[in-house]
């Protein structure tokens, strides 16, 4: 099977920017023992930013879009140097692809990135993607947020299951919040191991564990 797993700021990171340890190596694990079954897995990752703050001790995280950028070039090699010492462990090879709306929407960008991630996944590695903050900053340039990142990516990969790790707790049943009638679908009601070993048809699922939550959608 082919999954894609997308994963938040929140949850690699704490608010000071600096890494959270327990979680990061939890989804480094889980992920890699994924891989062992013979599943192909492709990490959507944000923390760029977050990660960069830290590194570079800023008191807040930056409201200006250089200092932004700035923090996401610094912290995008801290979030794959992590990546790539804990995956090490378990012997999987990671590899880094960054991403922007150009590169989607123009047709023969996006079959250069298919063909890429297709060969990485023949190899045996597990590609790791972001938004590149570093010069996606405007509504041309950006994709928005790594939910629809991962949308794309696993359209564009032919994914078997696209797993939502986020720390919400509820999702919209709409496009927006823009009536009354746009109802919140609940988050909470089937608590499932989040990686619990569930057949293909067992979807959408929602599930929680360690403080995540993950919508599977096939």
């Amino acid at each position: 099977m082919r999954i894609v797993v997308k994963v938040g700021t929140s949850t690699l990171a704490y608010a000071t920017g600096r890494l959270n340890i327990r979680h990061t190596e939890q989804l480094v694990k889980v992920l890699s023992d994924l891989k062992n079954e013979g599943h192909e897995v492709i990490l959507v990752s944000s923390g760029a930013i977050g990660m960069g703050v830290g590194k570079l001790s800023l008191p807040t995280r930056p409201k200006d879009t250089t200092t932004k950028q700035a923090c996401a070039a610094v912290g995008q090699c801290e979030l794959m140097y992590t990546y790539d010492r804990l995956f090490n462990a378990y012997n999987h090879t990671v590899a880094q692809i960054l991403l922007t709306g150009v590169d989607v929407e123009h047709t023969e960008r996006r079959v250069n990135f298919q063909n890429t991630l297709s060969r990485l996944l023949e190899l045996g590695a597990l590609p790791i993607i972001n938004e590149n903050d570093t010069v996606a900053t405007d509504e041309i340039t950006s994709i928005g947020d790594n939910d629809t990142l991962a949308a794309i990516v696993a359209c564009c990969a032919k994914a078997d299951m696209l797993v939502l790790l986020s720390d919400i707790d509820a999702i919209s049943t709409t496009k927006k919040f823009t009536t009354p009638s746009a109802a919140a679908k609940n988050a909470n009601p089937t608590p499932r191991n989040i990686f619990a070993k569930t057949p293909p048809s067992a979807s959408p699922c929602i599930s929680e564990s360690e403080g995540f939550i993950s919508y599977l959608v096939k």
